[in-house]
C-alpha cells in the first residue's frame, strides 16, 4: 500500500564564535586540536562554577532567525535539560525549551514541483556536548575516551515543522539552510568537521490523511548522503511494518553507515523525560528592539534573493543562478568578472565557464574560490581571446587549465605555446584536402549516408592543426570539399 512520508528536520549548527557559549575557553577544531586542551572548570561542569552568556553567539543566532523570518522573543529563558551521557560533563545541558529565542519562521525551497514553503517551528540556543572516541586495545577489548574540547561550544538548533514529504524536499531544505548559515557568517558549513548535524523525524500516513503516524527520530546524521539514505531506509522499513499489520514504535534510532540500516538506540523521550526547569544560574535573555533592528540592517543579501536577482539582472536560468549564488565568494567572483567584461562578454557566458571549467577544477583540486590563481580580470581576458577568435573554444579550455595550475596569464601562455587560432582559409583547405586523400574509405562511407563520419574527419583536421584551426572555417571547408568530391 502506498503511504505518504512526513518528515521534519532538527538541525544543529555550531556557531562561529571565538569562545564557548558560557565560558572563555576558545573554540578549537575538534578534529585537529589536542584532546581536552580547551577545557576549564565551567565547561567541565565543576561544582561552584557559573556560566555567562556569550553575546556574539546570541547575535549569530539572531542573524539566522531573522534570515528565516522568525518572530524574535523579547525575553527568552535558558533551561536545564537533564540526561546522563558520558560526554555531557554536568549531567545536564543548558538549552532553551519553553521560551526559545525565536519561533514561527519559514524557508522557501525550490523543487522540481515548484517552490514550497517549509515552516520553522523554533530557533534556540544551547551548548554542544563533548565527543566520545571509541577504540580497541591490542587484545580486542573495546573502550571509549572522552574529549571535552567541543563541550560548551555554542550550538544553534533549528527545528522545522513536519512539512516535507520527499527526499528531494529534504535535501533542498537542508541545502538552503546550510547556505543561509554560511551567508550570515554563523557557521562554516564544513560538514566533514561535524559543525552541522541533522536529526530527522520520520512517520508515514495514508495519502490525503491529516493524521500523523507514529514518528521515529534518526540522530546525528552528519552528511546530506547519510541523511537521505537513512530517511529512505526508514520509509521502507515503516512501510513493511504497516503492510504487515505491525505497529511502528516511537523510538530514537541511529544510522549504521556500514550496514546502511537504522538501529534502535532507545525509546523516544518526551519533553517531561528531560525534566526541564529554568537554569538558576542564568538570568532571562533580554533582546531589545534596537538590537534586533541593528542585526536586521546588517544582514547580507541572502542566497534566494541573490538567485532571483541574478536571473533578472544577468539573464541566467534558475539552475545557473542557484549554483552561483549559494556561495558568497563564488557570487562575488562572478559579479567581478561581469564588471570587468563591461558588456563585451555576456554574463551567461561567464557563468557557464565558472560553473563548468572552474567548478570542475575546484572539485578536483579541493581548493576554494578564494584560493583561485585566476583573477576575474584574467578570466575575462581569456574569454576576450575566444570572442575575437584569437583562440578557439577547445584551445581556451587548454589555456585555462594551465592558468589554474601556473597562475600565468592567457596572453603569456598563448604566446609561449604558439596557440593562436589558424584562420588562414588557404592553409585550412590544404589540410582538409590532405585528410580526405588519406581517408578514402571514410569519405566513401560518408557519401553512402553514414553522416557520423563527418565529425571524425573534422577531428582529423583539428588534430593536424593541434586543435588551433577555426572550427567554423574547418567545418565549412570540409563540407565544401566533400560536396565537390561527390559531384565528381
Amino acid at each position: 500500500m502506498p503511504y505518504e512520508a512526513v518528515i521534519g528536520l532538527e538541525v544543529h549548527a555550531e556557531l562561529q564564535t571565538r569562545s564557548k557559549m558560557f565560558c572563555a575557553c576558545p573554540v578549537v577544531d575538534s578534529t585537529q586540536a589536542e584532546p581536552n586542551s580547551a577545557v576549564c572548570p565551567v565547561c567541565a561542569g565543576m561544582p561552584g562554577t557559573l556560566p555567562v552568556v556569550n553575546r556574539a553567539a546570541v547575535e549569530h543566532a539572531l542573524r539566522v532567525a531573522l534570515a528565516l523570518e522568525c518572530e524574535i522573543a523579547p525575553l527568552s529563558l535558558f533551561a536545564r535539560k537533564n540526561y546522563f551521557y558520558p560526554d555531557l560533563p554536568k549531567g545536564y545541558q543548558i538549552s532553551q525549551y519553553e521560551y526559545p529565542l525565536a519561533e514561527h519562521g519559514l524557508l522557501r525551497i525550490e523543487t522540481s514541483q515548484g517552490e514550497k514553503t517549509v515552516r520553522i517551528r523554533r530557533v534556540h540556543l544551547e551548548e554542544d556536548t563533548g565527543k566520545l572516541i571509541h577504540m580497541q586495545d591490542e587484545e580486542g577489548r573495546s573502550f571509549s575516551l572522552v574529549d571535552l574540547n567541543r563541550a560548551g561550544v555554542p550550538l544553534l538548533e533549528i527545528v522545522s515543522e513536519p512539512d516535507m514529504n520527499t527526499l528531494e524536499e529534504v535535501r533542498a531544505y537542508a541545502t538552503a539552510l546550510r547556505a543561509i548559515l554560511r551567508r550570515v557568517g554563523a557557521n562554516s558549513g564544513d560538514m566533514e568537521k561535524g559543525v552541522i548535524r541533522f536529526e530527522a523525524n520520520v512517520s508515514l500516513r495514508l495519502p490525503g490523511s491529516s493524521t500523523l503516524g507514529t514518528r521515529v527520530e534518526i540522530k546525528n546524521l552528519n552528511s546530506f548522503r547519510a541523511m537521505e539514505r537513512a530517511i529512505a531506509y526508514e520509509v521502507e522499513r515503516q512501510t513493511a511494518l504497516l503492510d504487515g499489520g505491525l505497529p511502528v514504535r516511537q523510538e530514537t534510532l541511529g544510522w549504521d553507515e556500514t550496514a546502511q540500516v537504522t538501529i534502535s538506540q532507545r525509546s523516544k523521550e518526551e519533553a517531561h523525560d528531560y525534566r526541564y526547569f529554568p537554569e538558576p544560574d542564568l538570568p532571562p535573555l533580554v533582546i531589545e528592539a534596537g538590537w534586533i533592528e541593528r542585526v536586521r540592517a546588517s544582514l547580507p543579501e541572502l542566497p534566494q534573493a541573490m538567485k532571483n536577482r541574478f536571473c533578472q539582472q544577468y539573464g541566467l536560468n534558475p539552475a545557473e543562478a542557484a549554483l552561483l549564488s549559494e556561495d558568497e565568494a563564488v557570487a562575488g567572483y562572478f559579479e567581478a568578472c561581469v564588471s570587468q567584461a563591461k558588456s563585451a562578454i555576456s554574463p551567461r557566458t561567464i557563468a557557464l565557464w565558472i560553473s563548468g571549467e572552474i567548478f570542475a577544477w575546484l572539485n578536483q583540486s579541493g581548493k576554494s574560490i578564494a584560493q583561485l590563481a585566476v583573477t576575474p580580470a584574467m578570466l575575462v581576458e581569456l574569454l576576450r581571446f575566444t570572442g575575437d577568435q584569437t583562440i578557439n573554444l577547445n584551445t581556451a579550455k587548454v589555456v585555462l587549465a594551465e592558468m589554474l595550475t601556473s597562475g600565468s596569464s592567457a596572453a603569456q601562455i598563448i604566446a609561449e605555446r604558439g596557440l593562436t587560432q589558424v584562420n588562414d582559409t588557404g592553409l585550412i583547405a590544404e589540410i582538409v584536402a590532405d585528410v580526405l586523400v588519406q581517408n578514402p574509405r571514410e569519405v566513401e562511407a560518408y557519401h553512402q549516408g553514414k553522416t557520423t563520419v563527418f565529425n571524425w574527419l573534422l577531428g582529423q583536421v583539428m588534430r593536424q592543426t593541434s586543435g588551433r584551426a577555426s572550427p567554423a572555417a574547418a567545418r565549412a571547408e570540409l563540407e565544401r570539399q566533400l560536396a565537390a568530391l561527390k559531384q565528381d
